[in-house]
C-alpha cells in the first residue's frame, strides 16, 4: 500500500504539520507490471463493492485494424516509451511498440488496470 497523500513537506521545504492520520481512501495500491508470457490475471477489490482486474502477464493482443479487430500473440516488447528498460525486461505499459504474429503494434489500453492489452497496427 502506497500513502497518497499530501506531501509532508512544503515547496520551500519546510515541515507541514499533519491535520489527520492516514485514512483508507487514501491509500494506493502497488503497480502491476504486466510483462509477456501466458496468461495469469488478478482481481483486485476497489472503491464501491467492485472489483478491478489486472493482468499479471498475458500473450494475446487485440489489435484494431481499420473495423475489424484481430486477435494475435505477443512475441516480445521492441520499444517502450515510459521507460527504456521495461523493453529489455517484456514489460508491457500503455504505449509500448509489441511485436505480434500480426506485425508491430502499439499499446493503446493500460494493461495493469483493464487486464487486457488492446493495441493499433504500426505502420
Amino acid at each position: 500500500m502506497k500513502d497518497q497523500g499530501r506531501s509532508p513537506r512544503k515547496r520551500t521545504g519546510g515541515r507541514r504539520r499533519p491535520n489527520h492520520k492516514k485514512k483508507k481512501h487514501e491509500l494506493g495500491k502497488d503497480t502491476v507490471e504486466t510483462q509477456v508470457g501466458e496468461q495469469r490475471l488478478k482481481t483486485v477489490d476497489s472503491r464501491g463493492n467492485t472489483q478491478k482486474v489486472r493482468a499479471v502477464k498475458t500473450d494475446v493482443a487485440s489489435i484494431a485494424d481499420g473495423a475489424e479487430t484481430i486477435e494475435a500473440t505477443i512475441e516480445n516488447v521492441v520499444e517502450n516509451p515510459s521507460n527504456p528498460n521495461y523493453a529489455r525486461r517484456n514489460i508491457i505499459t500503455k504505449g509500448a511498440i509489441l511485436e505480434t504474429s500480426e506485425g508491430q503494434a502499439r499499446v493503446t489500453s493500460r494493461p495493469g488496470q483493464h487486464g487486457q492489452v488492446n493495441a493499433v497496427l504500426v505502420e
